[in-house]
């Protein structure tokens, strides 16, 4: 329900929020001031402040920070209408009755919990029986012990089909009501009503508050199909919005500062059997956006840890796409692999724990799984391949709303592209093929190539023998220049393809000489040279009329350059210029070229 501001304020006012956060930190007063180390990141020296006066609490090292509410969904995961109610009843302030329709719905669900608890006792009773005891053979044949079963409450349906029906009708409950809590199916097509698990392993599920709210089904049939099944869903139960064991994990998950994500029941009991209690798994299907959110709201980064095969592979990439759409500074995904035909329980039992340790340790993150899913196993040898790795990286950079994670996404698979297909290795001197041979193979630079020195540098040519190159020339070097700069601004990217030619290229008009140079620090950072981008950044550096100076230029025909083949007039510009730079009867003048 919905809670009015005034009545927030007062349990905010009632609250002792010095007191509320001393039970988890240990706080030192200075002034009226109380400090204390942060309990959201590791530090040594206190920057974490919390003020009764105010009611807020801050740490200036990480950012985290808030009211009474938020410290307690963000310590101990309650949802914000559980933190109210949790505040509201220590601080003494009543909250408002709900309608009589809200209260009638509310007794139906305390009854509807009342049932689904009175059948959890049956499934583990009839698992002690001796019609269970083909449950208990395959319960220990996962290497659990009596002392595992009651710990997950295990139980078991047995195979009549009517049992459960019997036992909720012997303690006068209806038939609408197990129905309701989806327990029983009801008659049809001739059948009378029965029970819905029957032959089945029970795995109790609980909701956000350890109450119990529907079961998970394994069949003992070796060719049942469906292997496992839900409780349907209903009043209490939604399979999208809960996980498996998070009522224990999520305190658990905040002390251990993340939560792992296994893909069954099975998998969570062996995590958990093993020292791993922040550890749950989705119902059944796919992660949901709804599960998501919950495992946020538990730790920043959860780790979903999946089998290694076809199948695990798959899992991981549908959840990194759901994903990304509601990513946001600080939350983020882990992915960790088990071995090929492993599964947490076989792993830990052959490997051991600090084995399982150290695979979650070394959990590959979000970005690098996105990566790893464009790429890996994929022919790039194509300039259209490449091309097309690139936009579908942009695909998926698109989907990320928070305009700042989006930005760094974008940058970093811009530098694996640039790292992976354009950067250059610079080449020997006597290895350098001259423009005129046999193209060059597409190969990488690094950033131990250097741009040509700008002007007024000791390496630069001096302005004699610049002057005297003009003179010789006349305009027609200016010309080509001009057109080679225009080149540059149309289609920036040229300084990433042909770097290390324009780097060795001699210049003499010094806007042109900064343009390149420019170009060249951008290319070597790895930043992405799109034309947008380009002008942006020259626009931050108060360059935007560097870039005017050239743009719209014509070529050397009069005409204005067309747009379709930049690389082939850029090469054709560097041919021309270098012819100029070079004649025959000045190719023994070296200082021009030093």
């Amino acid at each position: 329900m919905r809670y009015g501001e005034g009545l927030l304020e007062e349990i905010r006012r009632r609250t002792d929020l010095v007191a509320l956060v001393a039970r988890r930190v240990k706080l030192v007063r200075k002034g009226r001031v109380m400090w204390g180390c942060c309990p959201f990141h590791a530090e040594k020296s206190p920057s974490f402040k919390v003020e009764n006066e105010r009611r807020l609490y801050k740490c200036f090292g990480c950012g985290a920070g808030g009211d009474a509410f938020k410290w307690l969904m963000e310590t101990e995961g309650l949802t914000f209408p559980e933190a109210v109610g949790k505040l509201a009843g220590e601080a003494g302030v009543e909250l408002p009755q709900w309608s009589p329709d809200d209260e009638a719905r509310e007794q139906k669900k305390k009854s509807l919990y009342e049932i689904v608890e009175l059948a959890a006792a049956f499934y583990e009773a009839q698992l002690r029986e001796a019609n269970g005891r083909e449950a208990r053979d395959y319960i220990k044949g996962r290497g659990l012990d009596g002392a595992a079963a009651k710990q997950f409450r295990l139980g078991y349906a047995p195979s009549s089909g009517h049992a459960l029906i019997a036992h909720l009708t012997s303690h006068n409950i209806t038939q609408d009501d197990m129905i309701s809590a989806g327990l029983a199916r009801p008659a049809e097509d001739g059948r009378p009503m029965r029970d819905f698990f029957f032959n089945r392993v029970m795995f109790p599920i609980g909701d956000g508050r350890g109450r119990i709210i529907a079961f998970g089904g394994r069949a003992l049939e070796a060719d049942a199909k469906p292997k496992y099944i839900n409780s349907s869903e209903n009043t209490l139960f939604s399979k999208g919005f809960n996980l498996y064991n998070f009522a224990t994990a999520r305190a658990a998950a905040i002390k251990a500062g993340t939560i792992i994500l296994a893909e069954g029941y099975m998998d969570v009991i062996a995590l958990v059997r093993a020292g791993f209690a922040h550890a749950v798994a989705p119902l059944g299907t796919a992660l949901t956006e709804d599960q998501l959110q919950l495992l946020w709201r538990t730790a920043p980064e959860p780790i979903l840890a999946f089998d290694g095969d076809t199948a695990g592979q798959k899992a991981a990439h549908r959840a990194a796409h759901l994903a990304l759409p509601h990513l946001k500074a600080g939350h983020s995904l882990r992915f960790a692999f088990l071995p090929s035909g492993e599964d947490p329980d076989s792993f830990i039992a052959q490997s051991g724990a600090h084995a399982m340790q150290k695979l979650l340790d070394e959990a590959l993150p979000l970005f690098d799984l996105l990566w790893r899913g464009e790429t890996e196993g994929k022919d790039f040898s194509t300039p259209e391949r490449r091309a097309g790795l690139e936009h579908s990286l942009r695909e998926l950079t698109s989907q990320i709303t928070d305009a700042k994670v989006a930005e760094y996404y974008r940058r970093g698979f811009d530098e694996k592209v640039f790292e992976s297909f354009k950067k250059r290795q610079p080449t020997p001197p006597q290895a350098r093929q001259t423009y005129g041979g046999p193209p060059r193979r597409a190969g990488k630079f690094t950033s131990a190539f250097r741009p040509r020195p700008q002007p007024g540098t000791p390496e630069a040519v001096s302005p004699a023998v610049r002057a005297s190159l003009l003179a010789r020339q006349g305009g027609a070097r200016r010309v080509k220049e001009m057109e080679l700069g225009a080149l540059l601004v149309e289609a920036p990217d040229i300084a990433l393809t042909h770097a290390e030619m324009l780097a060795e290229l001699r210049l003499f008009d010094p806007s042109l000489d900064r343009l390149r140079h420019e170009l060249l620090n951008l290319a070597a950072s790895g930043s992405s040279l799109e034309k947008a981008g380009v002008q942006t950044h020259f626009a931050r550096l108060g360059m935007a009329d560097l870039l005017a100076q050239f743009a719209g230029r014509p070529n050397s025909s009069g005409e204005t350059a067309p747009e379709h083949d930049p690389e082939a007039r850029f090469l054709r510009a560097v041919r021309d210029l270098r012819e100029m730079a070079d004649p025959p009867s000045h190719r023994a003048a070296p200082e021009i070229y030093r």
